[in-house]
């Protein structure tokens, strides 16, 4: 048995790059685990063989071992071992019972692999476990908000590394909410990108990242999701970011009944008037860093106001203010260049009006402070 053990590892250093790559003491491991595996096909065949093949020996690895090498890094251990044996079954076996001793000697392998394969798959639906309960912690922080460095820990654990992030929120599909998430994992697998879900309710939260762009990630990943609307939150550049595009996302879920004719998926930001009639603390002050403050103390405002107020006509705009129509003309394509929204387009027309209606409050508000 020391012999073959031997003549196993010699192979082995021989034969296998990544078996010489080992560390010093992987390489030990893998040689206890040959020698023990020898020691029982030998004891296994002084019984001749009446009992199955016991695979105890693949206890003698540490847990640590079992990670550090691969199925079939394991198949190519025994494949050498089996070599080792048959060349040297002329001297093993007695005369006349070659033929004998390699007829055991398949079975005893094949029952081997078949032992390295339930061994492997244990750990597989082990780790898989750990790894969903992560998946969930992560996904329920960043809904929470609470991001520390235990996330980056979480994240590091399941080889996250991807880099911009946006979060996707919808409604679950009526499958198996663990069904939903494998497919979903192994879609992210197949196009290259990190992909992590939750399933809370009766919505699904996708956290996708590496993508090419906020579109690519929503067109990857839409058809997972249960019939009704799918926001897309911003695009953050990292994973501690992502609470905020959660966040956004969420609150787009929640208001999204305001715009029934919304697009499927839609953006958060194209939601941010629902969002703010919501009592979205964020929507209402983006509108307000985005539309009232640009225009606050300029001609623009008023005019926006009167042309909002005046049903969008410029004729009456431009007779109320003393004005050339072609001065509001002018006045409303500023208007666009520093706000980004069209005063003459309904939806854009309708996000000014809540986002003046905003900035005023917030005036109020700090005048009424002031006084009292």
């Amino acid at each position: 048995m020391g012999s073959l053990g031997t003549a196993a590892m010699a192979r082995m250093d021989e034969q296998l790059p990544w078996f010489r790559a080992l560390s010093a003491e992987d390489r030990s491991w893998v040689g206890l685990v040959a020698q023990a595996g020898i020691a029982a096909f030998v004891e296994w065949f002084q019984q001749a063989g009446k009992d199955t093949p016991s695979i105890e020996f693949f206890g003698t690895a540490p847990r640590e071992l079992k990670r550090s090498i691969s199925l079939q890094q394991t198949v190519d251990i025994v494949r050498v071992v089996v070599e080792v044996v048959e060349a040297q079954a002329h001297e093993l076996a007695a005369p006349g019972g070659e033929e004998q001793l390699q007829q055991a000697m398949l079975r005893y392998t094949r029952d081997v692999a078949f032992a390295a394969a339930h061994v492997y798959a244990r750990e597989a639906e082990a780790r898989g476990s750990w790894d969903a309960r992560l998946e969930a912690l992560i996904v329920d922080a960043l809904v929470r908000g609470e991001v520390d460095d235990g996330l980056h820990s979480w994240a590091a654990a399941l080889g996250w590394t991807s880099s911009p992030v946006v979060v996707i929120a919808g409604h679950a599909p009526d499958d198996d909410p663990r069904a939903v998430i494998d497919g979903l994992r192994e879609k992210g697998r197949r196009i290259g990108m990190d992909l992590l879900a939750g399933v809370q309710a009766d919505r699904l939260i996708v956290i996708v990242g590496g993508a090419g762009s906020v579109n690519d990630a929503a067109r990857q990943v839409v058809a997972r999701f249960g019939v009704g609307p799918i926001v897309i939150g911003p695009e953050v550049p990292d994973l501690h970011a992502a609470a905020s595009s959660a966040r956004a996302a969420l609150a787009g879920l929640k208001a999204s009944c305001g715009w029934p004719d919304a697009p499927r998926p839609v953006h958060a930001e194209d939601l941010l008037a629902e969002r703010a009639l919501d009592g979205d603390l964020d929507a209402r002050e983006q509108l307000i860093e985005n539309v009232y403050l640009p225009l606050a103390g300029t001609p623009l405002l008023d005019t926006l106001a009167t042309y909002l107020e005046q049903g969008t006509s410029l004729e009456a705009t431009a007779r109320l203010l003393f004005v050339h129509p072609n001065t509001v003309r002018y006045r409303l394509k500023k208007i666009t260049e520093l706000t980004g929204y069209q005063p003459t387009e309904g939806r854009s027309a309708f996000t000014l009006q809540v986002g003046l209606i905003l900035g005023r409050l917030s005036e109020s508000a700090v005048t009424w402070r002031a006084l009292t």
